[in-house]
């Protein structure tokens, strides 16, 4: 007999997200994906400025908000054709690769990482056992018995007082948790460690970008920030010496922890290599631009076709028409006024249209994206593929070490196909940052060399012409592909549409009743126990959701939209 499974919320930290499964045999058969907020940041930005919209855009989540000005910015100006100076390029790229590796770290550590990990196991751990396994691993400093103790003993605490703090309303003793006692307590501990690591990467955020989370100095046409080697008032390279001991500090744990925690958990959890495949069908971009037009990377991207490597199609710059003609979105399953099928981002519209939840009618305020007609997967698998594809080597050597290391642990030869799955976006995720940490270096030498050069341009002064021009900008976010697309006449935004990763992959059904990533990748997933749908959030966490991004609210009568009270 089937069961119906609601999850509403399944994050309160990045929007609201509502899941919907049905299970039978202990598997599930359906699954709903539902955005539960309305969009309409895009409707505020009609009439305004363009050079005012990376400030407002950014506004779409506390969390991914560098990703928005960014792309903001480079939407305009791709529409302008305006070229940006080098210097501008790099500081740009430092911030959204010091963010990307914020969020990476967070994302597996704070917001998934208790999907695998049971913490009240740890107390059963014997700390020397776990520093013996943790120091053979790496040589990350905090993997001591001495500190191990201290996080048992702590834990100790919590669970004595009866309040479990952050670690409250885990699924703990599930029958799907499998991991040893030590290795929970290794976990638990490297959790306290990130909160600390973490901040490294929001310091060289706050830095470059003048303020943060909502950086404060990018602008069309390039950044504010004035260089100088000497003054004291402007970005001198004392601070950037600061940025360059913290990019260290990152370094460290994304190799010596992070992709390390990622492997093991991997390694206990096989089964889930072969869990959560969905689509296959990857779409990613170039980023880390090098030049002021967008036209060399550092890190490749492309379409992918069925998971096969061997159809790697290339997108090369910012003005590549292939990404460009490709993207369509529906809004057939959607909250919003439709009928006229898939629309291109230039003549998208964003009208609500509320019904309730139809399971075969509208049921998301999410619209539905696709690449020629197909819904894709985005995120850090579909980059990590794009970039094996593309044959970029430090990528490949860091998936080639993380799959060794889940091999030898899961004891049992693991390869590249694995990836193709729940925890295989993990591993994605940690490969990920650890390429952006060495280009994080890569970008801040090269900063440096260019100011030696007396190379100090930041700002190119954009000039905004009469009648009609369009323009869209992308970022390999760290959820994957964002994009945004404006439309502007006589100087004002006339129409403007954000198309966000979070879009793609927690997309409704589209035109044809496809069904998008979460959808697609949730079935035949197994569930133990359907009061405790554990399995259900490591899939749909492992693409780590931002409703905030895919979905928005605003009310222009004022009136009061939520409330909440604490009990």
């Amino acid at each position: 007999m089937s069961k119906r499974v609601t999850i509403d919320p399944v994050t309160r930290i990045e929007g609201h997200l509502r899941v919907d499964v049905e299970v039978d045999a202990g598997r599930v058969k359906k699954a709903w994906a539902s955005g539960q907020m309305w969009r309409g940041v895009e409707n505020i930005l009609v009439g305004r400025d363009p050079r005012d919209a990376w400030a407002i855009t950014q506004r779409i989540c506390g969390v991914c908000t560098t990703v928005h000005a960014i792309c903001s910015v480079r939407a305009v100006e791709n529409a302008l054709q305006l070229e940006i100076p080098v210097n501008a390029q790099y500081i740009r790229n430092l911030i959204v690769l010091a963010h990307a590796i914020h969020d990476h770290i967070v994302h597996f550590y704070h917001l998934s990482a208790l999907d695998w990990v049971d913490v009240t196991s740890a107390l059963k751990a014997d700390p020397k056992k776990a520093s013996s396994l943790a120091e053979s691993l790496s040589n990350w400093s905090g993997n001591s018995a001495s500190e191990f103790t201290k996080v048992r003993d702590r834990l100790s605490g919590f669970v004595g007082t009866g309040q479990l703090g952050i670690f409250t309303n885990g699924y703990w003793g599930h029958p799907a948790m499998k991991l040893p006692p030590e290795v929970n307590l290794i976990a638990t501990a490297h959790y306290l460690q990130a909160l600390e690591i973490q901040r490294y990467a929001s310091k060289i955020v706050a830095v470059l970008g003048s303020k943060s989370p909502h950086i404060q100095n990018v602008a069309v046409g390039g950044v504010a920030n004035a260089l100088a080697i000497d003054s004291q008032s402007v970005l001198t390279v004392e601070r950037l010496l600061a940025v360059k001991e913290w990019i260290e500090k990152l370094n460290d744990f994304v190799k010596n922890v992070y992709l390390v925690d990622v492997a093991v958990v991997g390694g206990f959890y096989p089964e889930w290599t072969k869990i959560g495949r969905g689509i296959v069908d990857y779409i990613s971009v170039p980023d880390i631009p090098l030049d002021g037009k967008g036209t060399q990377f550092a890190l490749p991207g492309g379409h992918i076709a069925g998971g096969d490597l061997s159809t790697f199609k290339e997108i090369t710059n910012f003005n590549d028409t292939y990404f460009r003609d490709g993207v369509a979105e529906s809004v057939k399953h959607s909250w919003y006024e439709g009928g006229k099928g898939p629309l291109h981002p230039y003549q998208g519209e964003t009208k609500p249209e509320y019904t309730d939840f139809q399971d075969n009618g509208k049921y998301s305020w999410l619209k539905s994206p696709t690449f020629y007609g197909k819904p894709m997967q985005v995120g850090p698998l579909p980059r990590v593929a794009a970039m094996v594809a593309a044959k970029h080597e430090p990528t490949i050597a860091y998936a080639t070490k993380a799959l060794d290391l889940v091999s030898t642990v899961a004891k049992t030869k693991v390869g590249l196909d694995a990836l193709h799955s729940t925890i295989g976006r993990h591993a994605a995720r940690a490969v990920s940052a650890a390429v952006q940490v060495d280009e994080l270096a890569r970008q801040w030498d090269l900063l440096l060399a260019n100011m030696a050069k007396g190379d100090l341009k930041t700002f190119n002064k954009p000039v905004f012409p009469k009648g009609e021009i369009a323009g869209v900008g992308f970022h390999e976010a760290p959820r994957g592909v964002l994009s945004h697309w404006v439309v502007i006449d006589d100087g004002k935004i006339k129409n403007y549409q954000c198309v966000v990763p979070t879009t793609w992959n927690a997309a409704p059904r589209n035109e044809k009743d496809e069904p998008g990533a979460y959808e697609a990748c949730l079935l035949d997933t197994p569930v133990a126990v359907p009061d405790q749908p554990l399995e259900v959030l490591r899939t749909v966490h492992s693409f780590d959701p931002c409703l905030a991004c895919a979905v928005h609210i605003v009310d222009e009568e004022n009136n009061e939209v939520v409330k909440v009270k604490a009990a």
